[in-house]
């Protein structure tokens, strides 16, 4: 189905167009949240909250720029909102407390497949491990492309402070990451 004609339903209130439309991006959506959430019942809650606004605002969608940017950049924006309004204060803190323990369960395919979705696996794991303040960062800088100026006015954070978890974030993660690598190769 052409990816117009399911916007144009869901326009249109289909729920049909609109459930075709959630399937379509539920699992890409989904990693965009884990990236900053990670306990993953939230990060669902999170996503369905992402697809309320996606929806109420498919008009504003001009068809010009790439529409799965649109809704990621809505879902990231939606787990900020999240992450500002809970109770702890994650953008403050520097700690590296936050851990998941998360497994693996891979699908029976191809041993390739297998392979490098078990990669991804570990790196969205070693994401996860990261403080909020440092994921959030690393996140809309890397994963997002918003620059120190944006992500400090959007966090409400200085710039410095933006550079430092972001040099932090990578460091954690060389770290974690090098930790995991030589166990697989033991």
């Amino acid at each position: 189905m052409d990816l117009q004609k399911v916007i144009e339903g869901c326009l249109k209130n289909d729920r049909r167009y609109q459930e075709r439309l959630f399937q379509l991006y539920y699992g890409n959506l989904l990693v965009v949240a884990l990236r900053y959430i990670s306990d993953r019942d939230t990060a669902e809650e999170v996503l369905q909250n992402g697809f309320i606004k996606i929806f109420e605002k498919l008009d504003a969608y001009d068809f010009k720029g790439s529409f799965d940017g649109w809704t990621r950049r809505i879902v990231a924006n939606t787990a900020i909102d999240y992450i500002r309004k809970s109770k702890k204060d994650p953008i403050l803190s520097d700690s590296d407390t936050d851990f998941v323990n998360h497994t693996y369960d891979p699908m029976e395919e191809s041993e390739d497949l297998q392979n490098l979705m078990l990669k991804g696996d570990q790196a969205l794991e070693a994401i996860q491990k990261l403080s909020p303040a440092y994921r959030t960062v690393f996140n809309l800088y890397v994963i997002e492309n918003f620059s120190h100026k944006e992500i400090a006015e959007k966090l409400g954070i200085s710039e410095g402070t933006s550079k430092s978890n972001l040099a932090k974030a990578k460091l954690n993660l060389k770290n974690m990451l090098t930790q995991q690598f030589a166990k697989i190769q033991k």
